[in-house]
C-alpha cells in the first residue's frame, strides 16, 4: 500500500473510530429514562408492588401503577375479589372542591388508608380526611393534638411516670403527683434514663448532645429497664458545615464515634429498677461500649429479662436469663467464633416458654429452638443453605415462618424462598417459583403478600394462603414495555470458579440497548464487596439498576466473589481480616467474560462504588492499577483506621493488627496510575470525611493526577439536585476517560 493510500486509510479508520465514541444527547436522554426516578412514571410498572394490611384485618388495599396514572385497589378476605378501592374521579373533584386545590384523578397520593364500612380515612399533602363512599361527601378531620413527651415514658398500668432530672431517673405517681429519685449519681456525662444517639451532632467545641430520654417498662409495670449513657472520656469526630448560605465561617459540628481500637468510647451500662421498692436491682451484665452494649426485652413473667450482647471484637455472643426477683442469670446461648459474629438474631416464644435463633454454629445460618423451662437446644433446621430472616411465628400452632436462599436444588443460591417448620423440626416449602421471593405477612398470620421474580423474569405480586402457600389472587405484574420498545433486554446472568479454583460465584451485566456485538464496550464493574451484604441482583426491581450508566456505552456487571454474605460461614470468612483483597473475583470475573464475549474490551475497565463500594474503588486502581484505568469512588471509608468503630473490627479484627495498614488505601496512594474521582458529602457523620481528604493528601505527597469532589451540604446519601450533580459528574467520568469521547453537561433531568 503506497503512502497515499495509507494515509486515506488510517483517516477513514480515525473517522469511524470517532463515531464510534460519540455519545450522543439521546444517550443521555436514555439514561435518564432509566433512573429510579421515572419507575411507576415513564419506563417500567410495578417492579415491586407495596401492598398494606387494613387494621382490623378484613383486607389489603394497594396502587397498580400504569401509563395512565395510580388505579387504588382493595380486595376483602371474605370476597377475595379485587375492586377500586374508591372512584377517583369522584374523590379528586371532591377534593379540589374542597381544598381549591386542582386534583388528578389518575395521580392522586394517598396514605395511610383505613376503610370502616362505608367510609374512607386517608392523608394527602400532610392532611386527614374523611371520605363518604356512598355520597362521596369529604371533610377535613381535626387534627389531634396529642403532645407526647419525648422527655418521659407513662408505665402500661398508667400508674407511674418515668422522667430525668438533673441526669437521674425519677418516676412519680400519675393519682398523687408525688415523685421518687431512683438514681443520685447522674451529672453531665453520666446520665441516667440515656441513650446514644448514632447521628447526635454538637455544635461547636463545648456543645451539648441532644437530649436522649429510654426505659423500659415491663409488661407488668412492675420494673425499669434503662441505661447510664457515660460520654466523659469518648472522643469526638469532627466535621465542618460550608454549606449555610447566611454563614461566612463554617459552623463547627461534632458527634462522639469510636475508631477502630479506640478505649475512649462512650460506654453504656444496663440497669434495672424495682417500681415497689425505688432501688436498683444489680446484676452482672457487663458495661460495653457504644457497639456492643446490652440489648434486651422484657418477658411476660414479672421481673424476668432477656438480654443479649457481644464481646468486643465480635469473637464472643452471648443471650442470658436475668431474673430480678432472685438475682439469678443463666446462659442460654454463648456463641463463640474465630471470625467476626454479625447476623446472630433471636426471638422469644412466651407462652410455649421457647426462644428460636438462627446461628451459623454448622457452617451454614440455620434454625434453633431452646426449651427455656430446662435450657436445651435443639435444632429446627438442617442442610447446606442460608436461612435470611423469620418472617412470622403463629405460637398457638407452633410453626414458625423463614425465608431461605439455596435450599432448592437448581435455583440460584441467592434467590430466597418461603418455608414453614413446626416445633418437631418438620419444613415444608410454600413458595414452589424458583425465584426469588420478598413476602409480608398479615398481622394474623393467615396470608401473606408475596412478590416474586429474578431480574429476568418479571415480577408477579400474590396474596397466598400461609397454610399451605396457594396463590388467592394476583394482585399486579411488572410492565417494561416501555423499556422493550426502546430496545432494553434484560441483564444477562453468568456464574465461574472462584480464587479458591472451587467454589462457583455469580453475577450480572447490562448492555446499552443499542448493543452491537461487533463493536467493543468499555466494561464498568459496579462493586461493593462490604461482607454483610450481597450485589447479585435477585429481584426484577432491581433490573434496571445499571441500565442508566449502560446506556452511555458501557458493559455494566455486579459480582459477589468470595467473602459476601448469604452463603455458607465459610463463604463469608473469606474476607475476614482481609478485606483488601476482595476484589481477585472481580478480576477473574471481568476476564472471564472478556474470554467469552468478543464485544468487551479488556483494556477499558472502570469501577465505581459508594460507602465501603468507594473503599473498593480506591483498593482496585492501587491494587490492581495495571486492569482497572478509571474509577469513581464516593463517600468512601478508604482507611478503615478513620471508619467508625464497628464496622472494621467486625470484619477486620480486633485488636487491631497490620492488617489495617496494609489494606488502606491512603498507604498505597503511591500506586496510583489510571484516573480516580473521589467525592465525599462535607457534613457525612456516617463515614467521616477525613479518611477522602487524607487519601488526597497522600496522592498529591505522591505526584499522583486525580480528582476531588466535595458536596459540601451533604451526608452519607446524597439528595436532591446534588445526587444528580453527582450522578452527572460520574457519568461524565467515565465518559471522558474510559470512553475517550465528549462529554454533555446539559441535559435534562426529565
Amino acid at each position: 500500500m503506497n503512502r497515499r493510500y495509507l494515509s486515506i486509510f488510517l483517516f477513514l479508520v480515525g473517522i469511524f473510530y470517532l463515531k464510534a465514541q460519540e455519545v450522543t444527547k439521546e444517550n443521555y436522554d436514555s439514561a435518564v429514562s432509566f433512573m429510579y426516578d421515572n419507575f411507576n412514571n415513564k419506563t417500567a410498572f410495578n417492579l415491586f408492588t407495596d401492598v398494606y394490611w387494613f387494621k382490623d384485618n378484613s383486607g389489603i388495599w394497594f396502587i397498580n401503577h400504569h401509563t395512565n396514572g395510580k388505579s387504588y385497589k382493595t380486595l376483602t378476605f371474605k370476597e377475595k375479589k379485587i375492586v377500586d378501592l374508591f372512584d377517583q374521579k369522584q374523590l379528586a373533584e371532591a377534593l379540589s372542591n374542597l381544598t381549591q386545590e386542582k386534583f388528578k384523578a389518575n395521580n392522586l397520593s394517598l396514605s395511610n388508608i383505613e376503610k370502616r364500612s362505608d367510609t374512607l380515612e386517608f392523608s394527602t399533602k400532610k392532611k386527614r380526611y374523611c371520605l363518604d363512599l356512598k355520597t362521596y361527601n369529604l371533610k377535613l378531620q381535626e387534627e389531634k393534638n396529642e403532645e407526647t413527651n419525648p422527655n418521659e415514658s407513662k408505665s402500661p398500668d398508667g400508674k407511674w411516670i418515668a422522667y430525668t432530672k438533673d441526669y437521674n431517673l425519677y418516676i412519680k405517681s400519675t393519682t398523687t403527683g408525688k415523685a421518687y429519685p431512683l438514681s443520685n449519681k447522674g451529672k453531665n456525662g453520666y446520665e441516667y434514663a440515656s441513650w446514644y444517639g448514632w447521628y447526635d451532632k454538637m455544635e461547636g467545641e463545648n456543645g451539648e448532645r441532644p437530649k436522649r430520654f429510654y426505659v423500659d417498662w415491663s409488661k407488668d409495670s412492675k420494673w425499669i429497664a434503662t441505661s447510664i449513657v457515660d460520654t466523659r472520656n469518648a472522643e469526638k469526630m469532627y466535621l465542618l458545615d460550608w454549606s449555610i448560605d447566611s454563614l461566612y465561617k463554617p459552623k463547627l459540628l461534632s458527634y462522639y464515634r469510636g475508631s477502630p481500637g479506640d478505649t475512649t468510647m462512650v460506654r453504656i451500662t444496663p440497669v434495672f429498677y424495682n417500681v415497689e421498692t425505688k432501688k436498683e436491682v444489680k446484676t452482672n451484665l457487663p458495661t460495653g461500649t457504644h457497639i456492643n452494649s446490652v440489648n434486651g426485652d422484657w418477658m411476660k413473667e414479672s421481673g424476668k429479662f432477656i438480654a443479649n450482647y457481644a464481646e468486643r471484637g465480635y469473637l464472643k455472643e452471648f443471650t442470658k436469663l436475668i431474673d430480678l426477683n432472685s438475682g439469678k442469670e443463666q446462659t442460654l446461648i454463648e456463641e463463640i467464633s474465630d471470625t467476626g459474629i454479625d447476623n446472630f438474631t433471636y426471638r422469644t416464644i412466651e407462652d410455649n416458654q421457647k426462644l428460636v435463633f438462627l446461628s451459623e454454629l454448622s457452617g451454614w445460618r440455620q434454625m434453633y429452638l431452646l426449651d427455656l423451662k430446662n435450657n436445651e437446644t435443639k435444632r429446627l433446621t438442617k442442610g447446606n443453605y442460608y436461612i435470611n430472616s423469620i418472617q412470622h411465628i403463629d405460637e398457638k400452632k407452633e410453626i414458625i415462618y423463614f425465608l431461605a436462599s439455596g435450599k432448592e436444588e437448581g435455583n440460584n443460591p441467592y434467590h430466597q424462598q418461603l418455608y414453614k417448620v413446626d416445633f418437631k423440626g418438620n419444613v415444608s416449602l410454600l413458595t414452589p417459583e424458583k425465584t426469588h421471593h420478598i413476602v409480608n405477612f398479615s398481622k394474623d398470620g393467615n396470608y401473606f403478600v408475596d412478590n416474586y421474580s429474578t431480574i429476568q423474569t418479571p415480577t408477579k405480586t400474590v396474596l397466598r394462603n400461609a397454610k399451605n402457600g396457594q396463590v388467592i389472587v394476583q394482585l399486579t405484574q411488572a410492565d417494561i414495555s416501555n423499556a422493550i420498545g426502546k430496545g432494553y433486554q434484560v441483564p444477562e446472568t453468568f456464574s465461574l470458579t472462584a480464587k479458591d479454583y472451587k467454589t462457583t460465584i455469580y453475577g450480572a451485566f447490562w448492555k446499552p440497548t443499542f448493543f452491537d456485538a461487533s463493536k467493543k464496550y468499555p466494561i464498568i464493574d459496579a462493586t461493593y464487596t462490604g461482607p454483610h451484604t450481597q450485589r447479585f441482583p435477585k429481584s426484577f426491581e432491581s433490573v434496571f439498576n445499571e441500565q442508566s450508566l449502560a446506556e452511555l456505552g458501557f458493559i455494566v456487571i455486579r459480582i459477589d466473589g468470595l467473602g459476601t454474605s448469604g452463603r455458607s460461614k465459610k463463604f463469608h470468612d473469606h474476607s475476614y481480616k482481609n478485606m483488601g483483597n476482595n476484589l481477585e473475583d472481580h478480576v477473574l470475573a471481568i476476564k472471564h467474560l472478556a474470554n467469552i464475549h468478543s464485544f468487551i474490551d479488556i483494556n477499558k475497565v472502570g469501577v465505581f462504588g459508594h460507602s465501603a463500594g468507594g473503599f473498593d474503588t480506591g483498593r482496585a486502581l492501587l491494587t490492581f492499577p495495571d486492569f482497572y484505568k478509571v474509577g469513581v469512588a464516593s463517600s468512601a471509608d478508604h482507611d478503615f483506621r478513620m471508619e467508625k468503630a464497628w464496622w472494621p473490627e467486625m470484619y477486620q479484627g480486633w485488636p487491631i493488627d497490620s492488617t489495617y495498614h496494609n489494606v488502606s488505601n491512603i498507604t498505597n496512594a503511591k500506586n496510583l496510575k489510571g484516573k480516580l474521582l473521589i467525592t465525599h458529602g462535607g457534613i457525612d457523620e456516617n463515614v467521616n470525611p477525613s479518611a477522602t481528604f487524607k487519601l488526597a493528601e497522600a496522592l498529591i505527597k505522591a505526584d499522583k493526577d486525580f480528582d476531588l469532589l466535595i458536596l459540601p451540604s451533604q451526608r452519607h446519601g446524597y439528595q436532591d439536585i446534588h445526587r444528580k450533580y453527582f450522578i452527572k459528574k460520574r457519568w461524565n467520568y467515565f465518559v471522558k476517560h474510559l470512553l475517550g469521547a465528549e462529554t454533555i453537561w446539559d441535559f435534562r433531568w426529565e
